[in-house]
């Protein structure tokens, strides 16, 4: 089954773009299109879709605050963040309220769908290592990144699962991790799915964040 994907932007020439280059892949197919987020809330109560391309700065509602509402609904569809700017501010709180990941509006065509294929896989196409970057920038000067106290769900862990944790947080890959523990790679992963199921986490970039709001690490990618 082709991946079912949603553009939501307010510009209309960019949705034309993205629109023409996914309608070339045999494995997806641009099922609804939005210009703006109270839209694109409308489409999706009776649109079945599997991934949503969402811009960020958008009128009536914007791109940071659709993915929130998406991202609460139960089985929700993954949300593709686009960005104009590198580690823009937005791209944080897109990343905050469920978003598995961000992109550029300029990325080259062939690393868009492969965006849109791994999130559609499941995994968060933002690597860790681009994630703490925009944390160590933005995370100081956003009160929403220190107002939640959310300390008390790494008691949830056990000692091994903090110390990937932290590994996971200062951008390190599955292999890397195994190496630097001694450990093969089918157990980090193991350790890595027991850590998004204890704090109810959506995927390695909400472990990114959540390391940095509670301090187990901080800027710098420093435990």
């Amino acid at each position: 089954m082709a991946i079912r994907v949603m553009l939501v932007d307010d510009q209309v020439l960019l949705r034309t773009g993205f629109r023409m280059v996914l309608a070339a892949q045999p494995d997806m197919e641009v099922v609804a299109e939005a210009g703006d987020g109270v839209e694109a809330l409308q489409v999706l109560r009776t649109t079945p879709v599997d991934v949503v391309l969402m811009d960020v700065r958008m009128p009536k509602l914007d791109g940071v605050e659709t993915t929130r509402r998406i991202c609460s609904e139960p089985e929700p569809p993954k949300v593709l963040i686009l960005t104009t700017f590198d580690l823009d501010e937005y791209a944080f709180s897109g990343l905050k309220a469920g978003a598995s990941g961000f992109m550029l509006k300029d990325v080259p065509p062939g690393e868009l769908l492969n965006a849109i294929r791994a999130v559609h896989s499941g995994d968060a196409v933002v690597a860790p290592s681009t994630t703490r970057r925009l944390l160590d920038r933005f995370a100081p000067m956003l009160p929403s990144a220190v107002q939640e106290p959310r300390h008390a769900e790494l008691s949830r862990l056990t000692e091994r699962e903090r110390e990937v944790m932290v590994l996971v947080a200062q951008g390190l890959s599955n292999g890397e991790i195994a190496a630097r523990l001694v450990l093969s790679e089918a157990t980090v992963k193991t350790h890595v799915g027991r850590i998004l199921t204890k704090l109810g986490l959506r995927d390695r970039v909400q472990v990114v964040v959540l390391a940095y709001e509670t301090g187990l690490v901080r800027a710098g990618g420093q435990p």
